[in-house]
């Protein structure tokens, strides 16, 4: 009895520990404090984050190790996915562009000399080619891919068309293209402002000519949004049902604004003043202009207006830009006395964006006035977001010692079943990210599902980006020239799972399943073999040609698909390797069999019969290299309660010819994590069995827990009957730390029980 209740309080404890701290990637080293916020970080940060979605055929300035090429049929290839999905929607990708552009178009300095500013630059003439790209002359690209196709399935979007072809989908339609001539004021206003402020901004940064172009596309999108001003095509399009436009005179108000900026026509001017008696006034009082909102995707009055004011000196447009910067600071509801809180979804991206355009305003319209509440407004803003908040929590992902593990974000997430909740953790760290935010009562939850608090976007970067240029040009600061780190992969991208179908003294039956959890990036992989190793030294004293051998293949998964052109695997007969060591080896040529699109993609089982010659007697499995782990090991079971296969090292994958993973029986060997070679011998070590009882079982994490608990009695040497052993001791180090036996061994062989790992031991 007493056993049992300690057992059960044991797992209860780690499994909560388990859950809290389960990860399979560490962030960079930062000794960011809430107290001492390093705005040179968070900026860098940010720009990874747009570096992180960028959609077409990268550059190669492109920093993320886990991204590559995507969506290569797009018609306009390039620009940023939206969010955590794969759509490229114009609107709230130009307003994050225009907002980009300000950031260093007002405040460089601070940029230049914290080390950013080529990554800048690199990041905004990146979307702006694209913007650009979507003047068709006659009719402008809007959006590209289908928002309510897309979110049908989850996954990286590398793989997208196999995706949604596994799910039964049409790719094409995935990847519609919406364009028009009319009816899309808002967007094609948008675009027109982002392409003429980037064309402000990147004076003597680009190419002139590129930048010449820039002007003539902002120019010629704004003369097809002003010729149409309303929203009837766009707002019955796709992009309704994510991006429903509310108006469109702020967008033209905003773009008319940044064209007089980058032309000096007046004509620009006259024509931001007409729109002025079309734009929002509060409710209630038709003769007073809309001041209770903040910059966003949808609504860029504030920020036109203060540019207005800008653009005119006008006092009567400076005294709406005042009014608009004290509602920020005084009305507004607080999250803690600090941020605004604006709305629910997202609510960060809007207290961000305010603080940049009270920035801005204090340091133009408003500069020799008292400013010193709306200074205070704006730098609460950010250092909340940035961790000087009650629970020292930063929103940025890998910014701080305590951050967004778990965004709302496929291709960071990287799973390979089609699955939101699995695996448990992220596997890439979407480093710069901002989250939605806490709710209005400061609460949060670090939920992948919960999209309302952490979801992420380019338009969530877009202000946080704007006012940390503000923060480096009032407090410098320098980034750090070894961002990124490389990441620290989760296991093997490839390898097999084998389960013992049955044996006995005439053969033995293999299940082999081929596993693609590929992410470094999410690929398709051809040539994907593996080799399974037989000691034969039995038929040979017998007199019996090893090569007899029936190899018989019962289970060919890749066969089901040959309708769409893939090819068989291939399987070798057996093949000598030293002495009266053979083994088989078998290819899948064409990576399209397995891969970590579905539950039902990412594995491809062969299933293989070898049987002794003329179906006689005399085999023996145990003495077979490949066979360790897999007739001793408990076989596990999956969440759904269905037998595993044993993930051994013994059972070596290779790629295109190449060891990958696993042993060679000389000892040869490969992490599959990238660059570790091992020419040691192979370890006789059963990994997680603490009690070397030939199991992983509850008992071993209990015993690991006793052993470094109470030494003297269960430890190596201890009194007690029970007490660890060295070999325990050697098969209980499963943490990855190099540490030795340490509490969290005893987590990581929970974690394993828990179906949280795949395999012992945890790779760091």
């Amino acid at each position: 009895m007493f056993l049992k209740l300690t057992s059960a309080a044991v797992s209860a404890a780690m499994l909560v520990s388990v859950i809290s701290t389960a990860g399979t990637a560490s962030p960079a080293a930062s000794s960011v404090s809430s107290n001492n916020p390093d705005y040179a970080e968070a900026l860098q940060k940010s720009l990874y984050f747009y570096e992180c979605q960028q959609a077409g055929p990268l550059p190669e300035w492109n920093r993320v190790e886990w991204r590559a090429d995507s969506t290569m049929t797009d018609e306009i290839k390039g620009g940023w996915y939206d969010a955590g999905d794969h759509v490229k929607f114009n609107l709230p990708m130009a307003y994050t562009a225009s907002m980009l552009a300000w950031g260093i178009y007002q405040y460089p300095d601070g940029v230049e000399e914290s080390g950013e500013m080529t990554n800048y630059v690199n990041n905004l003439e990146f979307v702006l080619d694209y913007l650009a790209e979507c003047d068709l002359g006659n009719e402008i690209v809007y959006q590209v891919g289908n928002g309510t196709i897309d979110h049908t399935w989850w996954g990286p979007v590398e793989l997208i068309r196999y995706g949604m072809e596994d799910s039964g989908t049409s790719y094409e339609d995935a990847r519609a293209i919406l364009t028009s001539s009319e009816g899309c004021a808002a967007v094609f206003g948008e675009m027109s402002a982002a392409l003429a402020s980037g064309y402000c901004a990147l004076d003597g940064r680009i190419d002139e000519k590129k930048r010449q172009e820039y002007l003539k596309h902002a120019e010629n999108i704004f003369k097809l949004a002003d010729a149409s001003p309303n929203n009837d095509v766009y707002n019955n399009s796709n992009a309704s049902n994510f991006y429903r436009s509310s108006h469109f005179y702020d967008e033209l108000f905003y773009a008319a604004n940044w064209l007089y900026i980058a032309t000096g026509n007046g004509d620009y001017l006259k024509k931001a003043e007409s729109y002025i008696p079309n734009l929002d006034k509060e409710l209630g009082d038709s003769t007073q202009l809309k001041y209770t909102w903040a910059q966003c995707w949808d609504d860029v009055m504030q920020g036109a207006m203060l540019l207005y004011a800008i653009n005119t000196n006008d006092s009567q447009y400076i005294a709406h830009v005042e009014k608009h910067l004290k509602y920020l600071a005084n009305d507004t509801k607080k999250i803690e006395g600090k941020v605004a809180y604006m709305d629910n979804w997202g609510c960060l991206r809007y207290a961000v964006s305010a603080a940049f355009i009270s920035a801005v305003a204090c340091d133009t319209v408003l500069k020799d006035k008292d400013t010193s509440a709306y200074e205070q407004f704006y730098e609460d803003q950010i250092n909340f977001v940035l961790g000087e908040n009650t629970d020292n929590f930063s929103y940025v992902v890998g910014y701080g010692e305590n951050s967004p593990k778990n965004p709302h974000h496929r291709t960071a997430h990287a799973s390979w079943k089609n699955a939101e909740a699995y695996p448990v953790m992220s596997r890439h760290i979407l480093y710069g990210a901002l989250v939605g935010g806490p709710n209005e009562d400061g609460s949060y939850e670090d939920n992948r599902g919960n999209y309302i608090n952490n979801e992420v976007a380019d338009d969530y970067n877009a202000g946080f980006t704007a006012i940390l240029c503000k923060m480096l040009d009032k407090y410098g600061g320098k980034s750090d020239p070894s961002f990124p780190p490389k990441e620290v992969h989760d296991g093997p991208e490839f390898y097999v799972e084998t389960l013992c179908k049955g044996s006995t003294d005439s053969g033995i039956t293999l299940s082999f399943k081929v596993t693609n959890h590929s992410a470094w990036p999410a690929r398709i992989q051809d040539n994907i073999s593996f080799r399974y190793y037989m000691d034969l030294s039995e038929f040979v004293d017998a007199g019996i040609n090893p090569e007899d051998i029936v190899i018989r293949c019962d289970r060919d998964q890749s066969a089901m698909y040959a309708d769409k052109g893939v090819k068989q695997a291939e399987i070798s007969k057996p093949i000598k390797y030293d002495g009266n060591i053979y083994y088989i080896e078998v290819n899948l040529p064409d990576g399209r069999a397995v891969m970590p699109v579905s539950e039902g993609m990412q594995q491809c089982e062969i299933l293989i019969a070898f049987v002794c010659p003329n179906y006689g007697s005399g085999w023996d499995a145990s003495n077979d290299f490949s066979n360790k782990y897999i007739l001793s090991k408990e076989p596990q079971t999956d969440e759904n309660g269905s037998i595993k296969g044993i993930i051994s090292p013994y059972v070596p994958v290779y790629l295109n010819g190449e060891l990958y993973y696993g042993y060679e029986p000389d000892g040869t060997y490969k992490d599959g994590l990238g660059d570790s070679t091992n020419p040691n011998p192979v370890p006789d070590i059963n990994y997680g069995d603490a009690d070397c009882d030939g199991k992983v079982l509850l008992n071993d994490a209990i015993l690991v827990m006793q052993a470094i608990g109470n030494p003297d009695e269960y430890g190596v040497g201890g009194k007690n009957e029970t007490a660890i052993t060295e070999q325990g001791r050697k098969n209980a180090d499963v943490a990855g730390n190099g540490d030795g036996l340490t509490n969290m061994d005893a987590l990581t062989i929970q974690k394993y029980l828990l179906n949280l790992l795949d395999k012992l031991p945890e790779s760091n």
